[in-house]
């Protein structure tokens, strides 16, 4: 029988160790956290000073029982869980429901699933870091107080089903800021010159940089005209060449919020697809041939650094299969950024050999796609920078000078294995040129623009921000845009957020009543505090003292000072055919659907949908906007399925093909274009300026279900709060 008990969250992950540990080992899955504060009532003693009052998790009492018993059975028990406060919290529960003692119970931690990086961690097994789990009970108490407070505040207030969070609320003030800034914007008007000259064989432009040796801002079509007309009679000539050589180096490894933004840039996904998808590849995914293997190193992370048994890994990898050349002839050392806690190693794969190709088919789509993003980017901040030849012109016409240049990749380095977006460049190549050459004018190139309004927050740039900013940390990013989006605060459109009349009404009232809640200053604050009880420097509840009153104070001024804020439904056309009444719009997990405004004694709810914009090719009809089972959105003729069959995963033009007779739709990536939704017709046209996104390609057609009607008796209740209704009426 075995002697030692492991015991894991996840039954993955109890998969990928079994594979590492031999017969004298037992894996077991607590499946998560086993206790926690209760959801009924805040269950923070505040009298008692901050005592948390921690119970089982309702379901987990079997897993619990079943963890007994192989207690009993074993001589050594390992706590596994994962690398960072939370699962050192977790581990701590686990000691308190298992009544597990320190002689028994050990720590261990390993930041990637490798059997070299498990045996190091049973040979250096610890006990139970008291910093890590009180600086989670701090994070968690905090978190609890100010929702058990506001929330209850906010739905008596404004509505019921609202939420308010320490990093939640701060969140949304940065989103609505910028929806402000957009809405008193004034754009001001400029003008940019260019030019196009000849060598008289060869073409190109060059750019206006000054007139009579000082800068000259075009701020006119007036301005543009004069220092056109300085150069009329004038000889266009070089003036001046600068080559050179401009090296190119790779990004660091992904951190967790660069993980989120690369994937939400280039792959599409929210920050929280991104991090589900990544625990997979941690924890440990089935290998054709291998059995269950961890993929990836721990994805809660801020630091760029990589062990010494990576980066060796890496040189090998790409000496041997690119050459010398392109293998950094230096360890290349990448910053971590000064708040970074700098824990755990950058997010890399956990064998540099495991190209993403030679287990494509072991992996899911998403997998793959996430893998290979996260695979490149290690591999290529290991290797050479790229280099590019490089060249500088001044032009003179008169006293009037312009300016061009270009670039010209000599080597890829990097760029041969990872060139997405803004990483890859396009080159630019000018004629050969000499000092005093004569060039002829082709024509002036001006043209008009208007300064722009900052641009909304997409998910990369709001991560970015956060981040920058010091406000939460990498594992809460995607759980904090997952609640503003769930609790309609935001809705995202072509990728970016807009703040809702409902997410604009609790900013407001955050803003007026609790500053310093949504204060991003003192928000950056309390995580160095929470930082500092991490390090031992400070005492967790000694953060909640410091905390609780002023707070408590706001709470009591806004029950006097907040009146009752009323909400109505958007009321449609549409009538309920159970009673007549106009049916309304309303908000549930899934999003906007119709409901009768007779609830309770009419349930009855429609899905919503949206108009896309454009006729059906095929009947004339409105297209839809649509969602399958599985939540993917999908454009569908409002006659569909019954009187038209049209539908597709990409926005029709409502025109027909000239060539096949196939509807049209929209295709690409950043560079969009109409082709033919007929994969054998070859037809293709440019897009209008604006267009929609375009959707991914489903996984297969079975997909393409029809949706289902979301659910009435789902009460929406915020999180940790499905209970705060009795909570309030008691308090009432």
């Amino acid at each position: 029988m075995a002697k030692n008990l492991v015991i894991v969250e996840s039954p993955a992950k109890a998969k990928t160790l079994k594979k590492f540990l031999g017969s004298s080992y037992t894996i077991e899955a607590s499946v998560g956290h086993v206790r926690d504060l209760p959801k009924s009532e805040m269950g923070i003693d505040i009298e008692n000073d901050f005592e948390p009052k921690y119970i089982t998790i309702r379901g987990k009492g079997e897993i619990l029982t079943k963890l007994r018993k192989k207690v009993k059975t074993a001589d050594k028990v390992y706590l596994a869980t994962d690398p960072d406060r939370e699962g050192e919290a977790i581990s701590w529960h686990l000691m308190h429901a298992l009544k597990l003692d320190s002689q028994k119970a050990r720590r261990i931690t390993f930041n990637e699933i490798t059997k070299a990086a498990v045996k190091k961690s049973i040979k250096d097994a610890r006990d139970i870091d008291m910093n890590l789990v009180d600086a989670q009970q701090a994070r968690r108490s905090l978190d609890r107080i100010v929702g058990y407070k506001i929330s209850p505040l906010l739905w008596r207030k404004i509505k019921r089903g609202l939420s308010a969070g320490r990093v939640q609320s701060v969140a949304l003030r940065i989103i609505c800021d910028r929806e402000e800034e957009i809405a008193s914007f004034v754009p001001e008007e400029y003008w940019t010159l260019e030019a196009q000259v000849s060598t008289g064989k060869q073409r190109f432009i060059a750019h206006y940089t000054s007139s009579d040796n000082k800068k000259f801002e075009l701020k006119t079509q007036a301005d543009a005209l004069s220092v056109i007309a300085k150069t009329d009679g004038c000889q266009w000539a070089v003036k001046e060449l600068k080559t050179g050589v401009r090296q190119k180096k790779p990004g660091p490894p992904f951190t967790t919020s660069t993980l989120q933004q690369e994937a939400s840039k280039v792959l599409g996904f929210t920050a929280q697809k991104t991090m589900q998808i990544a625990q997979q590849l941690y924890e440990g995914v089935e290998i054709k041939g291998e059995g269950n293997m961890g993929l990836i190193t721990y994805i809660r992370t801020d630091s760029v650094r990589i062990a010494d048994e990576a980066y060796e890994d890496a040189k090998a990898f790409i000496l041997s299969n690119y050459g010398e050349e392109f293998a950094s002839p230096e360890r290349p050392q990448y910053k971590t950024k000064g708040r970074a806690q700098d824990a755990h190693e950058a997010v890399r794969p956990s064998y540099a050999d495991k190209t993403p190709d030679a287990i494509k088919d072991s992996l899911s789509r998403d997998q793959y796609r996430l893998y290979k993003l996260i695979w490149e980017r290690f591999v290529a901040s290991q290797m050479s920078p790229a280099v590019y030849d490089s060249l500088t012109v001044k032009i003179s016409a008169g006293e009037v000078i312009y300016r061009a240049s270009g670039s010209v990749l000599k080597f890829k380095g990097y760029l041969a294995v990872y060139a997405k977006n803004e990483e890859s460049e396009v080159d630019v190549r000018m004629p050969a040129l000499v000092e005093g050459q004569a060039l002829m004018l082709i024509e002036h190139l001006p043209e008009q623009h208007f300064t722009q309004p900052p641009p909304r927050y997409s998910e990369a740039t709001l991560v970015k921000t956060l981040e920058e900013l010091g406000i939460g940390r990498p594992s809460t990013y995607a759980a904090t845009i997952s609640t503003l989006t769930n609790r309609f605060y935001v809705t995202k459109e072509n990728k970016v957020f807009y703040t809702t009349e409902m997410g604009t009404i609790v900013n407001e009232v955050m803003v007026d009543n609790f500053d310093d809640i949504v204060d991003i200053e003192f928000t950056a604050k309390m995580e160095e505090r929470l930082d500092e009880v991490e390090e031992g420097t400070l005492e967790w509840k000694e953060v909640l003292r410091t905390f609780y009153a002023p707070f408590n104070d706001k709470i009591m001024e806004a029950e006097e000072k907040i009146g009752h804020i009323d909400i109505q439904d958007e009321v449609t056309d549409i009538i309920c055919e159970n009673c007549g009444k106009n049916m309304v719009i309303k908000f549930g997990r899934f999003g906007k659907f119709l409901a009768c405004p007779g609830f309770p004694e009419c349930k009855n709810t429609k899905p919503l949908l949206e108009d896309a914009g454009v006729a059906c090719p095929l009947c004339g009809r409105r297209i839809l906007i649509k969602k399958t089972k599985k939540k993917r959105k999908y454009y569908g003729c409002e006659g569909n399925p019954d009187e038209c069959g049209f539908m597709s995963w990409t926005l029709p033009t409502g025109e027909l093909c000239p060539e096949c007779g196939s509807p049209l739709v929209e295709k690409g990536g950043k560079t969009k274009y109409i082709g033919c939704s007929n994969a054998d017709c070859m037809f293709k046209k440019d897009a209008p300026a604006e267009d929609a996104d375009v959707l991914d390609a489903p996984d297969t057609p079975a997909e393409m279900d029809s949706m289902d009607a979301p659910d009435m008796d789902d009460t929406d209740a915020i999180d940790d709060m499905e209970s705060v209704e009795e909570t309030t009426a008691a308090a009432e």
